[in-house]
């Protein structure tokens, strides 16, 4: 497991400036098991990628997108590949405004430049300028456009089993009727519980899981036509095809513009 990115003490406190930023690179995949913090969090790369798992949910997070985490949320947190990113942490008392679940969101420009200049100080009281500063950080978290790019978990008991066995073996190509049987649950229940726990189909989800594994796979630097394979696609145009409509660029081209 990876160090914290601050000391636990500050991440707990309510104590302190109203928020708390960090950045950190290298080339040492960064790995934290499940645990929260009394401080709300946003976090995303500079260059990498991230995975981000909540009781309920998992993220992949690329460069243009960063995760928010209310105060008190369980999450773990992973990095592929080289990595640089960014953290802040605020106060329980400033995110009453602030999303009360978490989510994805689209960065800016501003906020990333900002993050940049609040990592630089000190601690301790924030002066004038810096609260203003503070305040923008605030408002772009608040108002940035959010991004639907995760992996809602079901939460029955028996399809969660399956959508966890499939998740271990995404190449595992079985018709839905198939894994109806396997977890002890009618086809009819299962769609309907995919829809109404996760808000995609049977078939979207596991699209879905395979996408997000194949942005992991991909940061780690593996080749295209592995993850073809190691998905359950029949060929490596099948799913260039189906990364590119998502994506609207073909793996490689995705992946370039991942580690610039």
């Amino acid at each position: 497991m990876s160090a914290p990115l601050l000391d636990p003490a500050k991440i707990q406190s309510a104590d302190g400036p109203v928020l708390i930023a960090v950045e950190l690179s290298g080339d040492v995949t960064r790995v934290t098991g499940s645990h929260c913090h009394a401080r709300g969090q946003i976090f995303g790369a500079l260059r990498g990628l991230l995975s981000v798992g909540t009781d309920d949910s998992q993220w992949v997070v690329p460069a243009i997108h960063a995760v928010w985490l209310p105060p008190n949320r369980s999450h773990s947190v992973r990095s592929h590949g080289a990595f640089a990113g960014w953290s802040v942490y605020v106060t329980e008392s400033a995110c009453a405004d602030l999303p009360h679940e978490p989510c994805t969101i689209r960065t800016s420009g501003l906020l990333r430049e900002a993050v940049s200049r609040a990592a630089t100080w000190e601690g301790g009281v924030l002066d004038n300028a810096q609260m203003r500063l503070a305040s923008v950080i605030l408002d772009e978290i608040r108002s940035l456009p959010r991004e639907a790019f995760g992996l809602p978990m079901p939460r029955d008991v028996r399809v969660l089993r399956i959508a966890r066995a499939l998740a271990d073996n995404l190449a595992d190509n079985r018709r839905l009727d198939e894994w109806a049987e396997w977890g002890g649950v009618a086809p009819r229940t299962l769609t309907r519980r995919f829809i109404d726990e996760t808000g995609f189909s049977f078939s979207e989800w596991r699209q879905r899981a395979r996408l997000i594994r194949a942005l992991e796979m991909l940061a780690s630097g593996t080749a295209v036509t592995t993850i073809a394979l190691d998905l359950g696609y029949e060929n490596v145009s099948a799913f260039i095809a189906m990364f590119r409509r998502t994506f609207g660029v073909t793996p490689t081209q995705y992946f370039v513009k991942l580690i610039l």
